[in-house]
């Protein structure tokens, strides 16, 4: 026997309003969201906000002043980076239960839920701690392999760069 209409539409009332309640909440959460990172050299310092965006950037205790350009930016990258992963994490902890509740009884549970995967790319599992190759340290060895590359004086054309054309 199936339930009368007017069941079933208060159930799906109460669930539509329950779902509503809860995307509020986590709405609320995720908007005063922060998430601090520090460098692996303790040198720079990055907090960013819910969307992954940056909303500080610190050079501490003066150690960029010794750093080079290539080692300052490969940090600032790593701190931003693990940041960016831990917000992303802290989302998909506070909205995973929000898209099962909101598909329950209507998807099958296999199929149920958000690809976390196609939203963030490889955020999360490139910058996981127990990993040993980072975007950053890619970014590193990147700049170490060009500080192989012969560099061309100041206003000098050389003859290395093909891109350029004759004025």
């Amino acid at each position: 026997m199936s339930q009368p209409i007017e069941d079933r539409v208060a159930k799906a009332m109460a669930h539509l309003k329950a779902t509503e309640e809860a995307a509020a909440k986590a709405r609320g959460e995720l908007d005063a969201a922060s998430v601090t990172a520090r460098s692996s050299d303790r040198s720079v310092r990055v907090v960013v906000g819910a969307k992954g965006e940056m909303t500080s950037l610190e050079f501490l205790d003066g150690r960029y002043r010794t750093m080079a350009a290539s080692q300052l930016s490969a940090s600032v990258l790593e701190a931003a980076n693990a940041a960016r992963a831990e917000m992303a994490r802290r989302v998909v902890d506070t909205l995973e239960p929000l898209t099962r509740m909101s598909v329950r009884g209507i998807v099958p549970a296999d199929r149920a839920g958000v690809d976390w995967d196609s939203i963030f790319g490889t955020l999360i599992s490139e910058t996981s701690v127990d990993q040993g190759s980072t975007a950053a340290s890619r970014f590193r060895d990147e700049i170490h392999e060009d500080d192989d590359e012969p560099a061309t004086p100041p206003g000098g054309r050389g003859g290395a760069d093909k891109r350029q054309g004759s004025v």
